[in-house]
């Protein structure tokens, strides 16, 4: 393999040192290192991570919030100095708009059920995009079914970017809320999530930002989009699985009811009553991921050690490289080319099945994910059954483009 500091973005990153934090980028797939593209589904972690993870168990096991001995309150503190890490790195006022979720679908979830379900009436209005993830589509059908309400969809263009002028016209007074992504996991398209903001506001509508896929990407201030919820998952940003994060302003969060009921989340309990506990805590039932939590923290302490804007930087230039690069291939087709795009690139090659190109692209070493990335409603808008997606982070490089771009040579060879 070349020395991966050819072909480096002009940023000041050096990408060598990165990925060595990343052990598994060494690992050998089908007699080839591995080329993982596939990030958009779930980041690798870096050594900082899996090893602070190792060291809670190994040195500061123990449940939070309900113990006096030493080792309960370590990991107490753990617990808590990561919510505060997190609160700082998407500039939440306040640690208790911080609540710690499985994942950006529970968050959404936690949304529908605490928040919008009991304002809900027969006839009234949720407004999602036409680009959601499936998380961002199901809660809200699920919830307008039992309410009898009705779910509209902001359109996009053939592009794939949002009409983001037509949401004015959609909302009326039966309007109750907006969720929509910020950025698409099929397309890329980076959404201008606080411009529809304050459209919504405008009408006094609460909106929801599903952050999944822009948090590992994007400067992130919850503040300045002034959205009133924002969920992401750990597994997207080089944390652990199963955890993530749901924020929301605080004034929004003490007028709901608990998602889950259990252990931690009450003040006191009698057979007659019970009272909820404070915020955060009182959408935190039963002994949660404490191990997940910490490693999270890890994760974003190692993004600000890099810094987001050169993350950015970096993989601006690093996707602008792919897409020129994937341009000189007659056959292939891109399947979104919104104007403001990062992170993903999804496209067909004519006459080869996605699923065939993601198999004879393994057999390279090189990682993608094929299929409907759980946005069938976006593959049947461009009128495909599936698509092949590439997508990056911050310790991909122009050398593995190379490789990829190569690797898609191989398939004329056994597809023609």
């Amino acid at each position: 393999m070349k020395n991966l500091k050819e072909n480096q973005p002009s940023v000041n990153f050096d990408i060598e040192k990165i990925r060595e934090d990343f052990p598994i980028l060494k690992k050998s797939v089908n007699g080839r290192q591995l080329v993982y593209f596939d990030n958009a589904a779930t980041s690798q972690n870096p050594v900082q991570v899996t090893d602070r993870i190792s060291r809670y168990y190994n040195e500061e096991n123990s449940n939070i919030h309900r113990g006096v001995h030493t080792l309960s309150n370590i990991a107490t503190g753990e617990y808590e100095k990561a919510r505060n890490r997190i609160r700082r790195y998407i500039n939440a006022a306040d640690s208790r708009e911080i609540i710690f979720t499985r994942g950006t679908t529970e968050g959404i979830n936690l949304v529908a059920h605490s928040y919008l379900s009991d304002k809900l009436e027969e006839n009234d209005e949720i407004i999602i995009t036409a680009m959601e993830h499936h998380s961002n589509i199901v809660p809200w059908q699920i919830l307008c079914e039992r309410k009898k309400a009705v779910l509209r969809i902001l359109p996009m263009n053939e592009k794939g970017e949002l009409l983001s002028d037509e949401l004015e016209g959609m909302i009326n007074e039966r309007t109750k809320f907006i969720s929509i992504t910020h950025m698409s996991n099929a397309l890329g398209t980076i959404n201008p999530v606080k411009d529809l903001v304050k459209t919504a506001h405008k009408y006094g509508i609460k909106v929801l930002v599903d952050g999944a896929q822009s948090i590992p990407h994007k400067k992130i201030d919850v503040r300045d989009i002034d959205c009133d919820f924002f969920a992401f998952s750990g597994h997207k940003v080089y944390g652990p699985t199963g955890i993530g994060v749901l924020y929301g302003k605080e004034e929004v969060l003490e007028e709901m009811v608990p998602y889950q009921s259990g252990g931690d989340m009450i003040k006191t309990v009698t057979f007659e009553k019970t009272l909820y506990n404070d915020l955060p805590y009182k959408f935190e039932a039963g002994t949660p991921n404490i191990s997940g939590v910490i490693g999270l923290g890890e994760a974003i302490r190692y993004i600000d050690s890099l810094g987001i804007l050169n993350i950015e930087k970096y993989e601006t230039e690093l996707y602008s490289y792919a897409v020129s690069e994937m341009k000189k291939f007659s056959e292939i087709k891109f399947i979104g080319e919104a104007e403001v795009r990062s992170g993903v690139i999804s496209f067909e090659i004519d006459g080869i099945h996605p699923h065939d190109i993601g198999t004879i692209l393994d057999q390279e070493g090189v990682a993608i994910r094929t299929g409907h990335h759980c946005a069938q409603p976006v593959m049947e808008f461009f009128n495909v059954p599936a698509t092949a997606r590439a997508s990056f982070a911050c310790y991909n490089t122009k050398e593995e483009v190379d490789i990829f771009t190569n690797a898609i040579k191989k398939l004329y060879e056994v597809f023609k």
